[in-house]
């Protein structure tokens, strides 16, 4: 029985797939690290409060698998409880969304709001930084969000 080559295009395809997929920005390692540990202290971020509309694990139309669930610190839950509206959140910010597929986690995205700043950091399922620092990825999808919700993706600012 002869057996069967793929074709140029699908090749280049299988190719391209194959290099997306090892493909990371990590800049930071260290503080990728640091950062995951900060965020699984205690009791952890699963103790936090949940992201506005985030009451329970929801659907995803993103990037970050097919369902989310979004935590908050103290410094964005006073911030969304706060009696004046704000045009960025606050210094010491972290949102942490944790991406599923089926049951498995797949995923731990998070922002850390530093010197005006946000720091991204995404983890695999186990918890080993694919990407940190301010990785093209991150940044180039988020910054659709800047103007009016301060690069957050999941839920405004109080208004």
């Amino acid at each position: 029985m002869p057996s069967r080559l793929p074709s140029p295009g699908s090749f280049a395809l299988v190719v391209a797939l194959a290099s997306l997929a090892g493909c990371t920005q990590n800049d930071d390692p260290e503080g990728a690290s640091r950062l995951y540990a900060k965020i699984n202290e205690g009791e952890g971020f699963r103790t936090w409060r949940r992201a506005p509309g985030f009451a329970t694990r929801q659907p995803s139309f993103t990037a970050h698998s097919d369902a989310v669930e979004v935590f908050v610190n103290a410094e964005v839950a006073a911030a969304l409880d706060g009696p004046t509206p704000i045009l960025t959140w606050p210094e010491g910010a972290l949102i942490v969304k944790e991406g599923f597929s089926g049951d498995a986690r797949s995923l731990v995205a998070v922002m850390e709001k530093r010197a005006g700043r946000w720091y991204w950091a995404e983890y695999d399922g186990d918890g080993n930084a694919l990407y940190s620092g301010e990785p093209k990825v991150c940044v180039g999808c988020h910054d659709k969000r800047q103007s009016y919700s301060d690069w957050v993706y999941s839920f405004e600012l109080p208004r």
